[in-house]
């Protein structure tokens, strides 16, 4: 697999199409400090570390919903592996005039664009939601 971040966001796109409750994914330090931040703004309702079928640890996503329709609208990937996105501080977009949250990893550790501003830091802009 070359994107792993890539392949989450996909799971949790495909669970909540089909209306799935939780969706698990392959754990990494990465994967759940994205879920951190997902928690943190409100877009899942948790999630917890588990061992998958294969034996192998793994990530078991609660998703969220609101009068039976998905919380998360639209979930979609920034930097991929072969084209990365960097942006400054200042230069972080705001996702539908600041309805939605885009996820950034920084020197300072995963947080969304609002957090990264206030902290005065740019990064590595990993995916928006909304």
């Amino acid at each position: 697999m070359n994107d792993p971040i890539g392949d989450m966001l996909t799971r949790i796109r495909n669970s909540q199409m089909r209306g799935k409750s939780t969706v698990s994914t392959p754990a990494s330090k990465l994967r759940a400090w994205v879920l951190d931040v997902l928690v943190d703004e409100g877009y899942i309702r948790g999630y917890e570390k588990t061992t998958g079928k294969d034996g192998h640890p793994a990530l078991e996503i609660g998703l969220k919903y609101y009068e039976g329709a998905a919380v998360i609208r639209e979930i979609k990937r920034v930097s991929t592996p072969g084209r990365r996105v960097y942006m400054g501080s200042k230069d972080l977009p705001s996702v539908r005039q600041g309805l939605g949250v885009s996820i950034v990893s920084t020197p300072h550790g995963v947080m969304s664009d609002a957090n990264a501003r206030n902290a005065n830091v740019g990064g590595e802009v990993l995916c928006t939601v909304f």
